[in-house]
């Protein structure tokens, strides 16, 4: 497979994790690589297996010029919706690369059809997680660290088997939902879990 491309200037890669599951937070990573340190095989993290992507996630961490994680919540996805708590997770990870790093990127790169407002040029680029690296790296922090999440939710809600489908809406996940019905990590707002609440 041939490189993914690396933006011009200090851009910094933007991209979320979790906007199809029915449960727990939505994550987003913003990530400036180094040119000086190059990371073999990045791509979209759905496209590699897991021990794959936690080792390049290690690798991004240390050899990245800056990075950040962060999440909009249960309530606030059902409050907002899927999409505006999605764009909200990726203006806090921008926000924290710039406070922990003192770093401002000349462009940000967005993975998808939609941009959330930033203080700098924006794009958003459908398919950038498999077409440019810093977009890549984002999509591989955003997946791993939301995975990471749903290992510790399955720690307090074994029942629903979070550890296998990370709350994406599986038979086994929709059978334990009829069985237990929803939990206070579940997304309210999405139809399969709406249809369970009480009226």
């Amino acid at each position: 497979m041939p490189a993914l491309l690396q933006a011009e200037g200090l851009a910094c890669g933007v991209d979320e994790a979790g906007r199809g599951p029915l449960a727990g937070p939505v994550v987003a990573a913003a990530v400036i690589l180094d040119p000086r340190r190059p990371i073999a095989d990045l791509d979209d993290s759905k496209k590699l297996g897991a021990a794959r992507r936690l080792r390049l996630a290690d690798e991004i961490r240390s050899q990245a010029l800056a990075w950040a994680v962060a999440e909009a919540s249960v309530d606030e996805i059902d409050r907002l919706n899927i999409l505006q708590a999605s764009l909200l997770a990726m203006q806090r990870a921008v926000s924290g690369l710039i406070d922990r790093y003192g770093v401002l990127p000349a462009q940000i790169l967005v993975d998808g059809a939609h941009c959330p407002g930033f203080a700098v040029p924006a794009q958003a680029v459908i398919g950038g997680d498999g077409r440019i690296g810093q977009i890549a790296a984002a999509s591989i922090l955003a997946k791993t660290v939301r995975d990471a999440g749903m290992q510790a939710l399955h720690a307090a809600h074994p029942q629903y088997g979070f550890d296998r489908h990370k709350g994406y809406p599986t038979p086994a996940h929709l059978r334990a939902l009829l069985a237990y019905g929803p939990c206070p990590a579940h997304r309210r707002s999405f139809a399969p879990v709406a249809r369970l609440l009480p009226p």
